[in-house]
């Protein structure tokens, strides 16, 4: 990326206050763009998220012909969906490192008739995708891995999905099953959808069925354990209000935290459909103080307390955590986190490396990261990984009076790209 900074020092800051919108939901985001290009009509979409993702989600729809028009910065876009088509039966799609876009991308593929190949960056082609391209194969799917078995790239070659039922894995990522769910209604007899062991991210899960409610298709969940999705249509909704990133709210909410401080995050609050509102519980469970309005939620700083927590239902938000540890009075301890291993990097290895350099004793195993802070934080260089996760989690640290540099702090620009901007101009 051309004049993309090598690194940004963060000076020592001792207060978060103020008020401030993040951007719209990565997670609603994607899922609103190809639920909006697969229903019947014109779908219109306010306060989307503008980040690397989204990018290569609208690239890929406009690729495949859908008909859409990105206003106001790209914050806004009208979609005109074809009810469950895709006009080009060829396409090479280039999809960075948006896991969103890759997993639910292979599924909708398939639905059509063509020939399609997926790839992205390196980190892209190190993540699994194997438990989704067996589940699609399952329902007459042909699809080829061209380096490695069971990642991408990959090659489709697309004659529609055929099967009533499938059986897919849960314990690796909550994506496999969005994907499946998402394109369940244009299979050819609707979808009985089977989860084999314990699934994380129920709430990623519960997002998926609001959101495809909201387009006319209500799924049947037993308990999490499968779910039933009738053949049919997405209606376009007509006008579709995306919400505030609930992960993204993370970091302010935690830097008022740490600063003791008192700020409100605005377009996301107590009427949320997204599971990484519960970080607030978190929050209040380490010392902070809560509030909430139903589109608003407000946290003042007080003194945290070490805590020992099972976060498997929010794994990104539980990254949030590991700052907030350095802070704390006592230990800590994030459980249920196999899942950092296969993100954008393995964020378990990367978390463990970075917060040794700032003194604290880490311990990990498959599951779990347990965090005890040192008597007097160091001053680092914290390495990112391509990692927009780590550069916002670790940007937190300067808020204990501690000065930072953040390596490759562009990498934020995959899911809030003013996230810097945002953090200096409420940061003294």
């Amino acid at each position: 990326m051309e004049n993309r900074p090598v690194s940004l020092d963060i000076p020592a800051l001792k207060s978060f206050e103020g008020c401030i919108r993040v951007p719209g939901s990565k997670s609603i985001s994607n899922r609103a763009l190809l639920l909006s290009a697969l229903a019947q009509g014109e779908t219109r979409l306010h306060y989307l998220l503008q980040s690397d993702d989204t990018l290569h989600m609208g690239n890929a729809l406009k690729q495949l012909g859908i008909d859409i028009t990105f206003e106001k910065n790209g914050t806004e876009a009208i979609v005109k969906g074809l009810g469950g088509t895709f006009p080009n039966s060829q396409g090479d799609f280039f999809l960075g490192n948006a896991g969103t876009a890759m997993r639910s991308l292979t599924a909708a593929l398939s639905l059509g008739h063509g020939n399609y190949t997926l790839h992205g960056e390196p980190r892209m082609h190190e993540r699994p995708i194997g438990d989704l391209i067996s589940a699609l194969r399952t329902l007459g799917a042909e699809i080829t891995c061209t380096q490695n078995e069971g990642f991408p790239p990959l090659e489709i070659k697309a004659n529609g999905l055929h099967g009533k039922s499938v059986t897919v894995r849960g314990n690796i990522s909550s994506q496999y099953l969005t994907a499946l769910l998402l394109c369940a209604p244009y299979t050819e007899h609707g979808l009985t959808i089977t989860v084999e062991g314990e699934l994380i991210s129920k709430p990623y899960i519960a997002l998926t069925i609001a959101m495809m409610k909201d387009f006319g298709i209500v799924v049947k969940n037993n308990h999490f354990e499968s779910f039933e999705i009738p053949k049919g249509t997405y209606i376009a909704p007509g006008d579709y209000d995306i919400e505030g990133d609930a992960s993204s709210a993370t970091y302010p909410l935690a830097a008022a935290a740490i600063s003791r401080s008192k700020i409100r995050v605005e377009g996301v609050g107590s009427k949320s459909i997204q599971g990484d509102i519960r970080f607030t519980e978190v929050l209040e469970a380490m010392g902070a103080k809560i509030h909430f309005a139903e589109k608003w939620v407000e946290c003042v700083g007080n003194k945290l307390k070490g805590v020992d927590l099972d976060l498997n239902h929010i794994p990104d938000a539980a990254m949030t955590v590991a700052p907030l540890a350095l802070f704390a009075k006592g230990t800590t301890k994030i459980r249920g986190i196999a899942s950092w291993k296969v993100k954008e990097t393995d964020r378990l290895a990367a978390i463990s490396t970075e917060l040794r350099k700032l003194g604290a004793i880490v311990e990990t195993d498959e599951d779990s990261i347990t965090i005890t802070p040192p008597e007097k934080i160091n001053s680092a260089s914290i390495d990112t990984y391509n990692d927009h996760r780590m550069a916002m989690c670790f940007s937190l640290v300067a808020l204990g009076g501690i000065p930072i540099t953040i390596m490759d702090p562009a990498c934020v620009n995959k899911t809030y790209p003013s996230y810097f901007d945002d953090f200096f101009r409420l940061a003294k």
